[in-house]
């Protein structure tokens, strides 16, 4: 069983505000209603240790705090083409090996991959500028990744 909730956004988009089920692979919706969904808010899938795969349309733009926090047994997640924002904590627990961050987003906030203990690859877009103090901080099999010109990383990115 898979139960989402939605909220309509200001542009007519939808935002995923919740979800229900124990399944351990999920997918989520593209569109609602006839209209696209942008947007998944925070701690929506926190704490859901059954899910080891999640499918994430490519509307999907923006990925809030908490959303895969402490989903343990997460071992595959595609992030979408579309997505160019990412919150803090977006992934914090999470247990996949591997992930492939899309060209459009700029930045790697502070804490997006705290403690993401089985972490071992990442490969980032072309747009990629930023990568915040502390956005994988305890990801202790992580090897050192390879970013293009100019990208600002902090120091205590990787602490």
């Amino acid at each position: 069983m898979q139960q989402f909730s939605y909220k309509q956004l200001e542009d007519e988009s939808f935002c995923v505000t919740g979800y229900e089920g124990d399944e351990a692979e999920v997918l989520i919706p593209s569109v609602i209603g006839g209209q696209p969904v942008t947007m998944l808010f925070d701690n929506i899938f926190k704490g859901h240790t059954e899910i080891t795969s999640v499918t994430i349309p490519d509307t999907v733009n923006f990925l809030g705090g908490f959303v895969f926090d402490g989903c343990t047994n997460l071992r595959q997640i595609t992030l979408p083409s579309a997505l160019v924002d990412i919150w803090q904590y977006a992934f914090v627990r999470s247990s996949f090996e591997e992930l492939t961050i899309p060209d459009g987003v700029k930045y790697i906030p502070p804490f997006a991959f705290k403690d993401c203990k089985e972490l071992r690859t990442i490969h980032f877009g072309k747009g990629l500028e930023k990568v915040y103090g502390m956005a994988f901080q305890g990801c202790d099999k992580l090897e050192k990744p390879v970013f293009g010109d100019g990208v600002d990383v902090s120091p205590t990115a990787f602490e």
